[in-house]
């Protein structure tokens, strides 16, 4: 039942952003990246060249994953589009709007969680609606019936510390859905997982996908889980990070963990992984 009404208050809040967006996208543009350049330029060092000449688009509703060598400018590329730094040249737009800064369209779920530990955990879920300025009242609710959809009703008045780290990050995803955004950037967020809570999180992750409608663009350094949980890979190169390939993922949906042993699942990991065995790279 929280569910059935979490998806009818997500699909009126989408249907609002889409309205209010200045230049709405059509579906087969929701994010739309052209000739992005990225160049950092410390004050006291050399230029370092980030990224070069990144051409994509993204559906909307898509789950698309990017792929590279450390180095390569992932997590740059995921900053760029939620607005959090400036790119040096090129287009990036996301939901119909140029990115010059955060939107509200766009949430976030870094490396580590980040729960600020003097805070519950419905009051970490909670920051992004104080931060906007939004309707607690309705929004609390909204907290409250995502902590129930990954299985966190019972640690709502929990602190972070109290809870493991494959939990902690589940809070996490629910504070980046918080808000009702179109697009959710993630960025290796269960990189410092174990093995199996790793696969856990994976299978908890489409089920929220595909529960909440988001477009999902998951930055990470496992091949194998890009091909697992995506729509599409975009596999970067070796710094300045350009895009290699961009591969489709036919493997059908709903997927379980059996897939990633599959023969099928297998094609797509030697044809990613091979990009970086030619460039000398072993991600």
């Amino acid at each position: 039942m929280a569910s059935r009404t979490l998806g009818r208050r997500q699909a009126a809040a989408r249907a609002g952003a889409r309205a209010e967006a200045k230049a709405p996208a059509d579906e087969g543009s929701w994010i739309e990246v052209a000739g992005l350049e990225k160049v950092y330029r410390p004050r006291r060092s050399e230029p370092t060249h980030a990224l070069s000449d990144i051409d994509f688009t993204i559906k909307r509703g898509e789950f698309v994953s990017v792929v590279g060598p450390s180095g390569c400018g992932k997590t740059t590329l995921l900053k760029i589009l939620a607005g959090l730094i400036p790119k040096t040249d090129g287009t990036v737009r996301v939901a119909g709007r140029d990115v010059s800064g955060p939107l509200p369209e766009v949430g976030m779920v870094f490396q580590a969680a980040t729960l600020l530990p003097w805070r519950t955990i419905l009051q970490n879920v909670m920051v992004p609606v104080q931060v906007q300025r939004l309707n607690v009242r309705e929004y609390r609710e909204r907290a409250e019936d995502l902590l129930k959809m990954v299985g966190l009703e019972d640690f709502a008045g929990k602190y972070p510390h109290e809870l493991s780290g494959g939990m902690q990050q589940r809070a996490g995803i629910c504070r980046a859905l918080v808000h009702n955004p179109a697009v959710l950037l993630m960025d290796e967020p269960f990189g410092a997982l174990d093995a199996m809570t790793r696969e856990y999180m994976n299978v908890e992750l489409l089920r929220i996908w595909r529960e909440s409608g988001q477009t999902i663009v998951f930055v990470t350094h496992s091949i194998s889980e890009a091909v697992f949980l995506s729509d599409r890979v975009v596999v970067l190169s070796p710094r300045p990070g350009r895009i290699a390939e961009i591969v489709d993922i036919d493997l059908g949906r709903p997927r379980d963990l059996g897939i990633v042993s599959s023969d099928a699942a297998g094609v797509y990991v030697k044809r990613i992984r091979e990009h970086f065995s030619a460039a000398g790279v072993i991600d």
